[in-house]
């Protein structure tokens, strides 16, 4: 079973989000376009924009805390260009 690190983006909220999951990446979109509280609740216009796969959750994980480190909005901007 892969797992996926994925970069999400709203144009609405002009902010990028990363996560990780095992679930297909069209159902865990499905999630964040759902009515919930949370960053990605309500806003529902979220696109996937990156995504990386993964053999173990652990890698995924840790490559997803990697990304969210950065804390660098040019820095995923530079991740999205070179893909």
């Amino acid at each position: 079973m892969p797992f996926f690190v994925y970069i999400l983006y709203s144009t609405l909220k002009y902010r990028f989000y990363v996560g990780y999951t095992g679930d297909e990446l069209s159902e865990r979109l499905r999630k964040h376009h759902s009515k919930h509280k949370g960053y990605t609740g309500g806003v529902g216009d979220w696109k996937i924009v990156y995504t990386e796969s993964f053999e173990t959750v652990e890698e995924a994980r840790a490559r997803e805390v990697q990304i969210k480190k950065w804390k660098s909005r040019k820095k995923i901007q530079e991740l999205l260009s070179k893909n």
